[in-house]
């Protein structure tokens, strides 16, 4: 099964998706978005606090099923979201999109998701995209990554201290190396084939992206 998270950025950084999913899910304002683009959420969840009385009719009236939220609360619409399409569909694979372009804490927020205890069981099961980026999260293992078409660079952003991290089939590799605090690996590329990726300890945020 795979799910569409649309949060409320703006939708110029979305990048294009085909209705291959089998639910869209809209996170607050991304309701609003989506609606207008003709597609219909099959759930709305927020407090909708970034919409007036008129665009919070329209969402109400144009979605079936809406989950609402104080905007008063610890999580974000975005982490809400996250929990409930869990909640319900444990395997499904998750695309967020609308999750960059605004922002800067919102960004960082959404970029973090995946170092979140709760979400750690899923985390080879969410992707954060946009027009020019697509991240993954892969845990302490063996991995290989294999290239997205439309993408150039290879980053390994270390969001938690990360030991013994090796990359070979890449342009820059490492041996073994540990990083003692969060940082991005940043520029890397593909040579032939797919690039392998092992480390011990950490969380890794795995960003192809293309100059747009």
């Amino acid at each position: 099964m795979k799910i569409l998270l649309v949060a409320g950025g703006d939708p110029n950084h979305w990048p294009a998706f085909s209705q291959d999913f089998t639910k869209i899910i809209g996170i607050d304002r991304g309701n609003l978005f989506l609606l207008r683009r003709g597609i219909v959420p099959d759930l709305a969840i927020g407090d909708f606090d970034s919409l007036n009385e008129d665009e919070r009719k329209e969402v109400f009236a144009g979605v079936s099923e809406v989950s609402t939220s104080p905007a008063e609360k610890d999580d974000t619409d975005t982490q809400l979201a996250l929990v409930k399409t869990f909640e319900r569909y444990p395997e499904a694979e998750v695309t967020l999109i609308g999750a960059t372009g605004g922002r800067l804490d919102h960004l960082l927020a959404n970029l973090w998701l995946g170092a979140e205890p709760r979400f750690s069981p899923f985390i080879s099961q969410i992707k954060i995209a946009d027009q020019g980026n697509v991240v993954s999260y892969i845990a302490p293992g063996s991995h290989q990554i294999a290239k997205i078409a439309s993408m150039k660079y290879l980053a390994f952003c270390c969001l938690t201290p990360v030991r013994k991290l090796s990359l070979k089939n890449v342009k820059y590799e490492l041996s073994k190396v540990d990083f003692l605090q969060p940082t991005s690996l940043a520029s890397n590329e593909f040579l032939t084939g797919q690039a392998e990726v092992s480390f011990s300890e950490g969380l890794i945020a795995v960003i192809q992206s293309r100059d747009v």
